[in-house]
């Protein structure tokens, strides 16, 4: 029998997302991604299927609950245990915190924190059952820092962080490995590429994060053995300041 992986907010192939569902399906789980766009996410179930992965997807906005009901479903639907659900979704840009409005923060609040808490609402039930599980959050330096113009994004993630430390002490007795991962420093990835091609150039060579690397630790992660688990984990360039 084979297992299943949750990858919540996958998004592009060149992206954190897009590098764990690749990397847990080559391992041979089937993965299952999620997020918001439907196109997206059949590039990146076809990118896994052509490699000869087994994938799937569901569209879905990690701040409803009934969307993550049908995340849910579409695990036990396959019949086969969970053996890892991971949290990736948010997004990230600088606002004055005089021009951030109301309902900017609590967006960035919902994505970054609240869907989180659906998340191991909806699955840490699966683990229970089966007595065992991964359940990891992506985290970012705001998740220990708060820095000018950030203020809308250090909330949602410090707020993730200690849900995530919360959840640790009280399912890791299960049997359940609840772990945080920070990502320090810039991504290279679409989004990154996108918005801020210059200065992802001025970095040079290794000064942001590669995907696939990141993507290697969670599942370093996963495959520790029990006595020896990691809770937290901090990833950042050999080059970036911190």
């Amino acid at each position: 029998m084979s297992e299943t992986v949750l990858i919540v907010g996958a998004g592009a192939t060149a992206g954190v997302g897009g590098a764990l569902a690749r990397k847990f399906s080559e391992a041979g789980y089937h993965v299952i991604v999620v997020g918001r766009t439907s196109e997206k996410l059949e590039a990146l179930v076809s990118e896994i299927r052509e490699r000869g992965g087994s994938a799937g997807s569901v569209v879905a906005d990690v701040t409803s609950e009934v969307d993550q009901e049908k995340m849910v479903e579409a695990v036990r639907a396959r019949k086969e245990p969970l053996a890892a659900a991971i949290y990736n979704a948010g997004s990230n840009f600088p606002i004055k915190f005089s021009d951030v409005t109301p309902e900017q923060f609590e967006a960035f609040w919902r994505v970054g924190c609240f869907g989180a808490f659906l998340t191991a609402r909806q699955t840490l039930p699966l683990f229970s059952e089966q007595g065992k599980g991964s359940l990891f959050f992506t985290g970012a330096s705001a998740s220990l820092r708060g820095r000018p113009n950030f203020g809308h994004f250090s909330v949602a993630k410090a707020g993730l962080r200690n849900l995530a430390q919360a959840l640790a002490r009280e399912y890791g007795p299960q049997g359940i490995h609840v772990a945080h991962v920070v990502i320090d420093g810039v991504v290279n990835g679409d989004i990154v590429r996108g918005r801020f091609g210059d200065y992802l150039t001025s970095l040079g060579d290794d000064g942001a994060l590669e995907p696939d690397a990141i993507a290697e630790a969670f599942w370093s992660l996963h495959a520790q053995h029990p006595s020896a688990w990691t809770h937290e984990l901090d990833l950042r360039p050999y080059k970036e300041s911190w």
